[in-house]
């Protein structure tokens, strides 16, 4: 058995711009791009042709929008922009440093979050009250290429921990994403019926094994 969480809603709680556009246009100028006068629309465009359930990093996205109104991004200034726009404060969930603790004394444990933004998913992880390194696998969409709930984002935290994916029980707050791990013959554990600190429970109770 191997112990996956989702990370925002699940773990943390993170504060987002509440406009990401403007957010990151803002960004854009500041590292002198000329954002085009119809911004809000081109970005909200799809600009790049990706699979279903794959994810496109948001640098690309940027990049591509920007392309798309005959605007170049020298210098890395998409990903540098799109970095610095999603710089959110990070709160603790309660129960979360219990589960993970619990979770490391059953078998190995990571982490599959949803996150378009690089680096995003690290920052998180050290301005919380987590230990990132009681993580054996911490896996976001945006470096494996795929999105919960498509089956290849729960084979790759698989892969990373050295397990079958259905030997995972992925705990999240969203039956919509991360319920998506029954697909591939795992355990969902929803934050809907079940707190963290339930889950720790549970887990030292051996209530959970693989199968």
């Amino acid at each position: 058995m191997a112990v996956t969480f989702d990370l925002f809603g699940t773990l943390v709680d993170a504060e987002y711009p509440e406009d990401p556009g403007k957010a990151v246009a803002d960004k854009l100028r500041e590292y002198g791009i000329d954002v085009p006068d119809d911004w809000d629309v081109a970005y909200r465009e799809v600009h790049i042709d990706a699979p279903d359930g794959a994810e496109v990093p948001l640098p690309a996205h940027v990049a591509a929008t920007l392309r798309s109104r005959g605007v170049e991004t020298p210098n890395n200034a998409a990903r540098r922009a799109v970095v610095a726009a999603f710089d959110p404060e990070v709160t603790t969930r309660p129960g979360a440093v219990e589960a993970v603790e619990a979770a490391r004394d059953a078998g190995p444990v990571g982490i599959l979050s949803n996150c378009s933004v690089p680096e995003l998913v690290a920052r998180t992880l050290i301005r919380s009250d987590l230990d990132w390194r009681e993580f054996d696998a911490i896996t976001s969409s945006v470096a494996c290429g795929w999105r919960k709930p498509h089956p290849e984002a729960f084979e790759a935290v698989a892969r990373n921990l050295d397990v079958d994916p259905s030997a995972l029980v992925h705990v999240g707050d969203d039956p919509a994403s991360d319920g998506g791990v029954e697909d591939v013959g795992g355990t969902f554990v929803t934050l809907e019926t079940t707190t963290l600190e339930e889950f720790a429970s549970d887990l030292r109770d051996g209530r959970y094994s693989c199968p």
